[in-house]
């Protein structure tokens, strides 16, 4: 019979062992440092469902989490989030109660609203880190200013079709967003198959977890995922100083 883990002060192990399997890969440390951490989510849709799912699992303590668009049916292939019944409701509104269903004990901020220059700061608030699940370059652009201007990492994903792609920006150290991407357009739709979005938002869960607790990252490098031939490829990134956003920084 397995030996019952000791209660810590914090909260982070309960009487059920909520986070008995994850202690010997981050230990106790780094579960008090997941409790202490906010984390801002752009996006409540194919990324976000994954993404912010796996964080309140592993034990954040507050996600923040955007998204000024409503359920629509043709989101329910892969914006597990939400279910038929919240059809018409707003996203952001209908992730906080399905994340709070599956852990009580993560604090979930809702905000309704669209990720603009004028609105970002505000909507990161405190946030540890910011996490990228949007679906246009347009948006990312903002998070990515809004980053640079806070100092404060950003986690970028996309998908389209199969493939996907994943890279953390940490401002002052590693290109940004628009050093890797500059002047990206982005089609207003774009096929995604479910569990590709699933295994990318996934992917995002993991680094956003070694990023809070200390562990090492992928910052400086592009992670592609090409789900077609279920294959992995990691290449470097560089700065480029004619960047309009950091190439002066």
């Amino acid at each position: 019979m397995r030996q019952r883990a000791s209660l810590m002060s914090g909260g982070c192990m309960t009487e059920e062992n909520r986070y008995l399997r994850q202690i010997p890969l981050i230990g106790e440390e780094g579960c008090r440092m997941l409790q202490g951490s906010t984390v801002f989510i752009a996006g409540a849709g194919g990324l976000g469902s994954p993404a912010s799912l796996y964080l309140a699992s592993a034990g954040v303590g507050t996600l923040r989490i955007a998204d000024m668009d409503s359920v629509e049916e043709s989101n329910l292939n892969r914006q597990i989030l939400h279910p038929e019944s919240r059809i018409g409701e707003n996203k952001a509104l209908s992730a906080k109660k399905s994340i709070e269903a599956v852990n009580g004990n993560c604090r979930v901020e809702a905000f309704p609203e669209k990720v603009t220059d004028a609105s970002a700061l505000r909507l990161i608030g405190d946030a540890d880190l910011i996490i990228d699940c949007l679906d246009n370059f347009e948006a990312r652009y903002v998070l990515n200013r809004a980053a640079l201007r806070l100092e404060k990492p950003l986690l970028h994903a996309a998908v389209s079709g199969f493939s996907g792609q994943l890279t953390l920006i940490i401002p002052g150290k590693t290109p940004c967003l628009s050093c890797i991407f500059p002047q990206v357009t982005t089609a207003e739709s774009s096929p995604a198959l479910g569990a590709a979005c699933g295994v990318v938002g996934s992917l995002q869960a993991l680094e956003a977890v070694r990023v809070l607790t200390g562990n090492p990252t992928l910052a400086g490098n592009l992670l592609l995922y090409d789900g077609s031939s279920n294959t992995l490829n990691s290449f470097s990134v560089k700065k480029s100083v004619r960047c309009p956003e950091c190439g002066c920084r």
